[in-house]
């Protein structure tokens, strides 16, 4: 196989010349630093992507947040709704307490000259002084 210098300038030349020679040189001498230079662009990309999940995950932590603050205040609300039930059903069965306490069984004409149990004491202690 002899290859003449005709035939490297021939194949030379369709690479591209000079030009050619020079492009492949720099590509093998700069083959490193481009190859850190594809891996800082890929890395970027990813960052950028991760940035985007990482807010994107934020602006549903803050709805979800909101969600959950609404709900504890309309627990609330409930909770103080039954409480002030609760309440008045309270006042109410002190009520009817009292009123069977007060309750007569005897005959109206008798009803009439009762006292309560309740005001005989409170008369007690008054006339006792």
């Amino acid at each position: 196989m002899n290859i003449e210098i005709t035939d490297i300038i021939t194949i030379v030349g369709t690479m591209g010349g000079i030009e050619g020679i020079k492009w492949a040189i720099r590509a093998w001498v700069n083959r490193k630093t481009d190859a850190r230079k594809e891996d800082a662009a890929a890395d970027a990309l990813e960052i950028d992507n991760e940035k985007t999940q990482v807010n994107w995950l934020e602006d549903r932590i803050t709805q979800r947040d909101l969600k959950i603050d609404a709900l504890y205040v309309e627990l609330r609300q409930e909770q103080t709704a039954k409480l002030d039930e609760i309440h008045k059903r309270y006042e109410v069965e002190l009520a009817l307490k009292d009123a069977l306490h007060d309750k007569c069984e005897h005959s109206d004409s008798d009803c009439s000259r009762r006292i309560p149990p309740r005001r005989k004491i409170a008369i007690d202690k008054k006339g006792g002084k």
